[in-house]
Parts: C-alpha cells; sequence; structure tokens
C-alpha cells in the first residue's frame, strides 16, 4: 500500500530497512525496493526529508565529533558519517542531532571504542642487558572497525536515485532540482562555497574550547 510520505513515514521505512536486512548492501537493496513502489512525488519527499535531516546534523560541533571518533576530518566522511546518523534511525538521531556531545549515547558508539581497542596488542621486550628495548604491535584485523560497523555510509544517502530514475526517465540531477524546487537546500557538500555548516568555526585543538563545547567527549579523552 503506498502511504504519503511525511516525517513518520520516513523514519518507518529508515527503520524497518534495519530490522528486514543484515547487511549495509541488503539495507540499501531493500530501500530501493519500497520505494519503487511509491509515486514520483512521495520520492521525492523522502530524499527532501533525508536532505532536512542531514542539514540538521551539519554543525561545527557535530564536524568536531566526527572528527574526534574517526581519527581524521574530511568534507566527504563527514557527509558519510551524517548519512550513518540518519541510518541509526529516529532516537539515535534526535539523540545527537542538535546535542552532537551525546554522542556517546550511542551503543553503535561505544562498540566502536571497544574494537579500537582491541585493534591491536602491543608487547614490549628488553635486550638481555637492558640496554634497548624492542617494541611489537601486532593488529588482530586488517581493519579498526569491519565494514557494518565504520561509522560512514556513503551509499544510505543514494537510496532514491535509481528509484527516481526509473519513475521519470531522468538523471539524478533532476531530481536535486526537484529537492530546491520545495524550497530545501543542502548544506553538504561540506564547506563549498554555496553551504556552511550551522554554529561557528573553532579549533579542535584549542584543549579549553573542546571541553566547553563537548565536555562529555572531553572527559572521555581524559581532557579536564
Amino acid at each position: 500500500m503506498i502511504i504519503a510520505v511525511d516525517i513518520d513515514g520516513f523514519w518507518d521505512l529508515v527503520e524497518r530497512s534495519a530490522r528486514e536486512t543484515e547487511t549495509r548492501q541488503a539495507r540499501v537493496a531493500w530501500l530501493e525496493a519500497q520505494l519503487s513502489g511509491l509515486s514520483v512525488e512521495e520520492i521525492v519527499d523522502f530524499e527532501v526529508l533525508f536532505t532536512l535531516c542531514a542539514n540538521r546534523a551539519c554543525s561545527w560541533d557535530m564536524y568536531a565529533v566526527f572528527w574526534t571518533v574517526t581519527g581524521f576530518g574530511s568534507s566527504d566522511g563527514f557527509e558519510y558519517f551524517v548519512n550513518w546518523l540518519i541510518s541509526r534511525g529516529r532516537d539515535a538521531f534526535e539523540k545527537v542531532a542538535d546535542c552532537p556531545d551525546r554522542i556517546l549515547e550511542l551503543p553503535e558508539v561505544q562498540r566502536l571504542f571497544e574494537l579500537s581497542k582491541n585493534f591491536s596488542h602491543e608487547r614490549t621486550t628488553w635486550s638481555r642487558d637492558g640496554a634497548f628495548r624492542l617494541k611489537r604491535v601486532t593488529h588482530v584485523r586488517r581493519q579498526v572497525w569491519p565494514d557494518e560497523d565504520d561509522p560512514e555510509f556513503e551509499s544510505f544517502a543514494y537510496v532514491t536515485f535509481e528509484p527516481y530514475k526509473r519513475a521519470t526517465g531522468l538523471e539524478t540531477d533532476s531530481l536535486g532540482e526537484a529537492v530546491d524546487a520545495r524550497g530545501v537546500s543542502s548544506k553538504f557538500p561540506f564547506l563549498t562555497y554555496h553551504a556552511e555548516p550551522d554554529g561557528d568555526a573553532w579549533d579542535f585543538g584549542d584543549e579549553a574550547e573542546f571541553i566547553r563545547r563537548l565536555p562529555r567527549l572531553a572527559r572521555h579523552y581524559g581532557l579536564t
């Protein structure tokens, strides 16, 4: 049965896609199949709502969270991180969208920290005369995080593309134009000439500012 895609319908599809599948690839395919059963207007509705959610999470504080949790900064990576947050479902997203410092409350993030801890083992041995020591680091797997746990989900943002193309015969640029026609503009790509994150830019290496803006995350990393 085709239903209008309002915000409740949007989150229902996002969360059902997690329950109905076991891998990210299968999840994307499931969503594409569901969206293919909707009208063109409803597919655009879904894209508009996805864009609005992503815009809510596009802030300097959220970028600092991404930079800290993943250990690197990247414009594309930040966008994929926001996609991943949306894929976690409504409760998780609402928890952190307006208060990025609550990221530690997500079980998925706690799992990332545990995976990081057991990614490698370090062993130190001394020479017999104690003149030098040898440090060996052994990795227990190829990646810090398995693909299914990685806090970036690029393809999750593309689930409307094929359904829209099949329904209209048009390329995905037209989908972007349809979203713009609804008065919604994406804040991504991040830090481009036409879009800026919310809030004021700040130096993530400034410990005092980090503690002020993200006190819980600061405590987790030993900043006081």
